[in-house]
């Protein structure tokens, strides 16, 4: 009996600790490609919450995007709710097996990506400041195209794989700036 109840939780705990996977998408539509929907001006709308779903911030980001055959230039200026400014700009390249590498200033190393139907993941290393201080965190970044227009976004932050935050975001495609 303890036997059973031991492998049941166990079964239970790692079932909780699983991540979606691209494949779990393949199917859906529209199809993400990030050449067409990350082409333009985008808005997007946004919040940063802690591990227990507290809201710390607010922001709204405009994104000039552009591509120049595999390469991808995003332009990011977020403005947040208590006034910080912040720029980040992307580099991004598609590679022969159709995945994606990114570069950008405050990212350590490289961001990898790859998506399937409508949806589309990028892990990275993110540094950032708090209290003066530089941290570390991983980035498992999930979009999701939900028509030609309109993009959900979700980001988890983790540090030594415990989930420090999130950030949700919604983007528009051609939002005036």
């Amino acid at each position: 009996m303890i036997r059973s109840f031991t492998l049941l939780l166990c079964t239970l705990l790692l079932c909780a600790c699983s991540s979606p996977k691209l494949a779990d998408y393949q199917a859906t539509t529209p199809v993400l490609k990030l050449e067409q929907f990350f082409t333009g001006p985008l808005r997007g709308w946004g919040m940063v919450q802690d591990r227990n779903g507290k809201v710390l911030r607010r922001f709204v980001v405009d994104i000039d995007a552009s591509w120049q055959g595999a390469r991808g230039q995003l332009d990011e200026r977020f403005v947040f709710d208590d006034g910080e400014r912040q720029r980040r700009v992307w580099t991004l390249a598609r590679q022969p097996d159709g995945s994606y590498l990114g570069r950008a200033g405050d990212v350590v190393g490289d961001a990898r990506g790859a998506g399937a139907g409508a949806a589309f993941n990028l892990a990275y290393t993110l540094r950032i400041k708090i209290d003066g201080r530089e941290w570390d965190v991983a980035i498992d970044d999930w979009m999701f195209q939900i028509d030609d227009k309109q993009l959900l976004n979700r980001s988890v932050m983790s540090k030594l794989g415990i989930e420090v935050g999130t950030i949700t975001l919604m983007l528009q495609k051609g939002a005036v700036q």
